[in-house]
């Protein structure tokens, strides 16, 4: 089981990794922007991270939930021989 649990967790990684890159990378460069013209408006970092996220999202979507089978379909194959 701990291998299941293993595989889990780095999947989960995997799968969230795309989109958490994005909105850091974006969060930084809008820092950034914010640093160099003082400018301190909170939606000015909040709605362009919400937008590259629903990008990543949008174009990456269908290869993270091919993913999410591909493991739930090997749990539900596997099972007898996991309990074991």
């Amino acid at each position: 089981m701990e291998g299941v649990a293993r595989d889990a967790l780095w999947l989960l990684m995997l799968v969230a990794a795309p989109v958490l890159l994005a909105g850091l990378l974006t969060a930084i460069a809008i820092s950034l922007f914010q640093a160099a013209t003082q400018i301190l408006e909170p939606t000015l970092s909040f709605v362009p991270k919400l937008i590259v996220m629903l990008v990543v999202l949008a174009v990456l979507g269908s290869w993270m939930g091919g993913q999410l089978v591909e493991f739930a379909r090997m749990l539900l194959t596997d099972f007898p021989g996991l309990v074991e």
